[in-house]
C-alpha cells in the first residue's frame, strides 16, 4: 500500500471541527484558538486555547490536543495522525508536533511574525530535526483569520484605560501594546 491520498474535502471538514473548537475558545475569552487530531478517519482529539483559564503558558489548543491524542494512542508516538489547527503553530506547538512525530499538520489562518511552519520560520521540516511533517495551509483561511481578527478587534475595544494612557509595556517599535 503506498501514501494515503489527502482529501481535500476532509481537510475542509476537520478544520470546521477544529473551527468549533476556536469558538469555544472565544466564548470563554481565549485567543480563538482550536485544534483536531485524526487517525484513520476519526478525531482522537479536541482541544481549544485554554491559557487564561488554566493559567498555564502551555495551554495552547495544540499542546492540549497532543495530549489527549497521546493518551488515546497509548503512545507519545503519534506517526499516523494529522493535526488540524486554526491559526500556524507557534514555535512552542511545533517542537512538541515535530517529538511526536505527527505525519501532517493542516493550519488555517498563517502567522508571518510568530508561525513556525513556514510563516515565520519552519520548524515542522527543520533539516536538523529527526522527524519532518508534512505541512498544509491555508484550508478554510478566511474563516479562521475573520475569527482571529474580531476576537482581537474586540479587545482592543474594550482594552483597559490605563493602556490607552501609555501605561502598558511598549512592543518593539515603540507603539504600547
Amino acid at each position: 500500500m503506498g501514501e494515503p491520498i489527502i482529501d481535500l474535502h476532509s481537510d475542509d471538514y476537520f478544520m470546521r471541527e477544529a473551527l468549533r473548537q476556536a469558538t469555544r475558545a472565544y466564548e470563554a475569552g481565549e485567543v480563538p484558538v482550536g485544534a483536531v487530531i485524526v487517525r484513520e478517519g476519526r478525531i482522537i482529539a479536541r482541544a481549544f486555547n485554554q491559557v487564561e483559564q488554566l493559567k498555564d503558558a502551555t495551554a495552547h489548543a495544540e499542546m492540549l490536543a497532543l495530549t489527549q491524542a497521546e493518551e488515546t494512542v497509548g503512545d507519545w508516538r503519534l506517526t499516523d495522525c494529522t493535526l488540524y489547527v486554526t491559526k500556524e503553530p507557534c514555535p512552542m506547538c511545533a517542537g512538541a508536533m515535530a517529538h511526536t512525530r505527527l505525519a501532517r499538520v493542516v493550519f488555517g489562518a498563517s502567522d508571518s511574525k510568530g508561525g513556525a511552519a513556514g510563516g515565520a520560520m519552519n520548524l515542522l521540516q527543520f533539516p536538523t530535526l529527526n522527524h519532518r511533517c508534512e505541512i498544509t495551509g491555508g484550508i478554510r483561511e478566511a474563516d479562521c483569520r475573520g475569527l482571529l481578527q474580531n476576537f482581537f478587534a474586540r479587545q482592543r475595544l474594550s482594552e483597559k484605560p490605563e493602556k490607552k494612557n501609555g501605561n502598558a509595556d511598549p512592543d518593539r517599535s515603540g507603539r504600547n501594546l
